[in-house]
């Protein structure tokens, strides 16, 4: 007897892309919080007014695949109740400046030894991934994180794609890549290694990847 195809059989030979790209977060009064994200550099995307119970405004973060919405009739959270918003940076010292130069009140950089650890300060001295921080919120006091990432665990990002958020996180990953080869020059006698475009871009995607890394 044939079997019947159903729904899943579908999905799961054919799966379909769930991208998370809106995050909605509450404000008390639109026109101010439009003024403080549009003083942060975030792009301005949409501003659709209906009537005067509905409206809605879309930024975008720099390099940022995600938005954000706030506006009237967009939801029943109180104002400032959105927390733990994570913005992830590759470097954190510059993320941190360029915000407190567009106006925003920064916390420090801190890092923490460990899951659930108390805060230290200061940038991780060991420049790992997902363990430094820092924080802002907006005038209702949504909650921002900053978290420097540069490698990240394995599985997190798809393995049939590299790409790089801006080109200051392309830069960023250069520069990485860079300090690396110049080790790797080292290990080899210090010959000057003209493959190193390639073993540049070896780095890079198993950098983002999160696999081992070329030595």
């Amino acid at each position: 007897m044939e079997k019947e195809t159903t729904m899943s059989d579908t999905a799961s030979a054919r799966p379909v892309d769930l991208k998370l790209e809106v995050v909605v977060i509450p404000v008390a009064d639109v026109d101010r919080s439009k003024q403080f994200y549009a003083g942060l550099g975030w792009r301005l995307d949409a501003d659709f007014p209906v009537g005067d119970t509905f409206r809605v405004v879309q930024f975008t973060p720099p390099g940022s695949p995600g938005s954000i919405h706030f506006g009237k009739g967009l939801t029943a959270a109180a104002p400032g109740s959105a927390q733990g918003l994570y913005l992830i940076v590759a470097d954190i010292v510059a993320a941190r400046a360029d915000l407190v130069a567009h106006g925003a009140d920064v916390s420090d950089v801190f890092h923490r030894a460990g899951p659930g650890q108390p805060a230290i300060n200061g940038r991780d001295p060991e420049g790992r991934s997902y363990v430094s921080f820092a924080t802002f919120n907006d005038p209702d006091g949504n909650g921002w994180l900053l978290q420097e990432i540069t490698t990240r665990f394995p599985g997190r990002i798809d393995s049939k794609a590299t790409s790089f958020g801006s080109g200051a996180d392309l830069a960023a990953a250069l520069r990485r890549a860079a300090t690396a080869h110049g080790e790797h020059e080292k290990r080899t006698g210090g010959r000057h290694d003209e493959t190193w475009p390639d073993w540049y871009a070896q780095y890079m995607v198993a950098e983002q990847l999160g696999r081992e890394l070329p030595k």
